[in-house]
């Protein structure tokens, strides 16, 4: 008769589940809170305690550790170790249905304490976990109540697979990992945990992300490719593919990289991203207005590209697309309307992203043998305090025209610069390896909408010629970070120009 061990913090289906093995002929063991609910259940079950003869201890601290226990779930299917066991008046244990103490969930309340934290960290159930997944030849592991169902349809299909068991081993292991990875950060940088002393004493970085897609090929089709997501089940940057084939890696890169310019502004906002650089952000009152600011800053370059909204995608907007060709489209949703308008482009991908929120605060960047890790940038620090330098202050309209294009050009590979005119680009430079060919380039791509255009840049000039070409091109007025050494030569260049001149005190690289 086989028997099971059921010891759960989340009993849900637990009974029905306990239920469904005694119709089956098993015997139940469970630890002492299961035990009760089963009883009152009325299931037939025997106390872990009454098992092994030892009560529980420490206030529960002890309960299924015990050699009954885990000999029954660790002995191999051989004759010695049955015997073994007999032996001792044990038997095997065949399945455990188990799972920990809610650690994540405690201390994600700014109010837990130490005490509390450590309390929730579960020993026993991780045991039993790692026991019955060790031993996975011979033992079934059910860590997830989601497992219930259908290894209850297994067994009565005529028994769990060896193929099931090793995969449900595999889940317990990337369980148990999981959990003493967030008690690790918990202690290394919780209550009470100092500082870590130099780089020896730095806690390790463990990163934790599941597959989700096998792509067709990476940036190009020599080169092959994966997508990993932080949580397992999840779509393309946290969202849902509505329509189109499936994303490429350099569709997911711009979509990302349109996604976060889109999303960091209020007003309704269009960006539009060709090889991972912006070739137009606009806002406004209608959706649809925006797009046709963002589009006029090159409508050239936007042919092929993606296109991030950061409120629904509407009708209008759907419509004012007229024959431009897009790989893609994110927005938080499409209305049925923009649905119908764009189901006529059967290669455009729509991709819904509910949460406008980046995620995590920090963003991590591989290189040769190592990761890059830093805190994302989301726009100036607080306290920050723009200054007029030159002799005149911007207009109205030029502040207006300034602070959108500063944070627009945050979303601008550097040296970037980028010309705007209201809430809208009208022309953008930037990835090249000196600041004074981007703004030839935002020059020469504005036309004749740079004369009255306000710049911004993500740096300090290192020359004076940056803003000689921008004053002959009929800009009125710049903002950049100021700190160079030559940053009197640059004021000098503005106010000869009769421009106004503004100094940040941050920088915004996007290497």
């Amino acid at each position: 008769m086989p028997t099971a061990i059921l010891s759960v913090h989340d009993k849900t289906g637990i009974a029905s589940l306990a239920h469904a093995l005694l119709d089956q002929g098993w015997t139940l063991l469970a630890s002492g809170g299961t035990a009760r609910l089963l009883r009152e259940a009325g299931c037939a079950v025997t106390e872990v305690a009454d098992y092994t003869g030892s009560p529980e201890i420490l206030g529960g601290r002890v309960k299924t550790l015990h050699p009954a226990i885990h000999g029954g779930l660790l002995a191999r299917d051989t004759n010695a170790d049955r015997a073994e066991l007999k032996a001792l008046g044990w038997d095997t244990i065949d399945l455990v249905a188990v799972n920990l103490y809610p650690f994540e969930q405690t201390v994600a309340d700014p109010a837990a304490t130490l005490e509390r934290a450590v309390e929730n960290i579960d020993i026993g159930g991780v045991t039993l976990i790692r026991a019955a997944a060790k031993n996975f030849e011979r033992v079934t592991l059910l860590c997830d109540p989601a497992d219930y169902g259908p290894i209850l349809g297994e067994m009565r299909a005529g028994g769990v697979s060896a193929a099931t068991r090793r995969r449900l081993a595999t889940k317990g292991f990337q369980l148990t990992a999981h959990y003493d990875h967030a008690i690790q950060e918990y202690l290394a940088s919780g209550p009470g945990a100092g500082g870590a002393n130099g780089h020896d004493s730095a806690p390790a970085l463990t990163l934790k992300l599941y597959r989700t897609q096998a792509l067709r090929y990476g940036e190009n089709p020599h080169q092959s490719a994966e997508l990993y997501a932080e949580e397992p089940g999840v779509g393309p940057l946290g969202g849902e593919v509505l329509q189109g084939k499936e994303l490429s890696y350099n569709n997911l890169l711009d979509l990302n990289a349109a996604w976060r310019a889109a999303v960091s502004f209020e007003r309704p906002t269009i960006a539009i991203v060709k090889h991972l650089s912006p070739c137009g952000i606009a806002s406004a009152e209608e959706l649809s207005q925006a797009f046709a600011a963002a589009l006029a800053s090159d409508p050239v370059s936007a042919f092929g590209g993606v296109i991030a909204s950061n409120r629904a995608f509407d009708e209008a907007t759907a419509a004012a697309l007229g024959g431009l060709f897009v790989e893609c489209i994110a927005a938080p949703s499409f209305t049925p309307e923009a649905r119908r308008v764009l189901a006529g482009r059967k290669n455009c991908r729509l991709v819904a992203i509910a949460d406008p929120l980046l995620g995590s605060d920090f963003e991590l960047r591989s290189i040769t043998r190592g990761v890059l890790r830093q805190t994302v940038d989301r726009g100036d620090p607080a306290g920050t305090e723009w200054r007029v330098v030159s002799r005149r202050a911007p207009t109205d309209d030029e502040w207006r025209a300034l602070r959108f294009a500063w944070r627009a050009c945050q979303h601008v590979k550097s040296n970037a610069i980028v010309l705007g005119q209201g809430e809208a680009t009208v022309g953008i430079g930037g990835g090249q390896p000196n600041r004074v060919d981007c703004v030839r380039m935002a020059v020469e791509r504005a036309g004749e909408q740079a004369r009255g255009s306000v710049m911004a840049s993500d740096a300090f000039f290192p020359f004076p010629d940056s803003v000689e070409v921008a004053a002959a091109a009929g800009v009125t007025a710049v903002v950049h970070p100021g700190g160079s050494v030559r940053d009197s030569e640059s004021l000098a260049a503005a106010d000869a120009a009769g421009m106004a001149m503004v100094v940040t005190g941050v920088r915004h690289f996007r290497h």
